[in-house]
């Protein structure tokens, strides 16, 4: 009877794992429907009021996305000068949902990313994450990665899905 062995484990194969970069921090998302008359129309005196009376201490190192979630038009001032507000506190903040805070903080840690290390190795994005991790970033890592990497797969050692691989 023959050893088993491991190739996984033997392999030359790099796992890229985007949790690894997921930013600590609390995620805000700050919907003003309740700062608008009805929670459709801006009246500039009394929008100001509610941000002059609002606790802006609370988003401390947080990230916060600001929405509406009522069908009002929100002219573009109005999240700009809630900005001015924010920026004292907040780490960043997006104008749009979640996922969009996600995309923007993953947009700039992969843009900013080195990956020198994995030039001509064969590299897998690994798939299940328990963050939300968006799916922009495993377009933005892959595009990254194949412009220096050997071979870009995704999921798990054992059962990959590949992606791209150098000519």
């Amino acid at each position: 009877m023959s050893e088993i062995v491991n190739r996984v484990a033997n392999s030359k194969l790099i796992t890229f794992d985007l949790e690894d970069y997921y930013p600590k921090g609390e995620r805000v998302l700050l919907d003003i429907k309740d700062w608008l008359y009805e929670g459709f129309i801006l009246r500039e005196k009394e929008f100001r009021q509610h941000l002059e009376d609002h606790d802006w201490s609370q988003y401390q190192d947080c990230y916060v996305a600001l929405t509406c979630s009522s069908d009002a038009i929100v002219p573009g001032w109005a999240y700009m000068l809630i900005g001015t507000k924010l920026e004292p506190y907040c780490k960043r903040m997006v104008v749009g949902d979640l996922e969009m805070l996600e995309s923007s903080l993953y947009q700039d840690i992969l843009a900013n990313l080195d990956v020198s290390e994995f030039e001509g190795k064969p590299v897998i994005v690994k798939g299940c994450s328990h963050k939300p991790v968006p799916s922009n970033a495993y377009l933005w890592v892959t595009a990254k990665l194949q412009k220096v990497a050997r071979s870009v797969m995704y999921g798990e050692a054992c059962s990959s899905v590949p992606l791209f691989k150098a000519k």
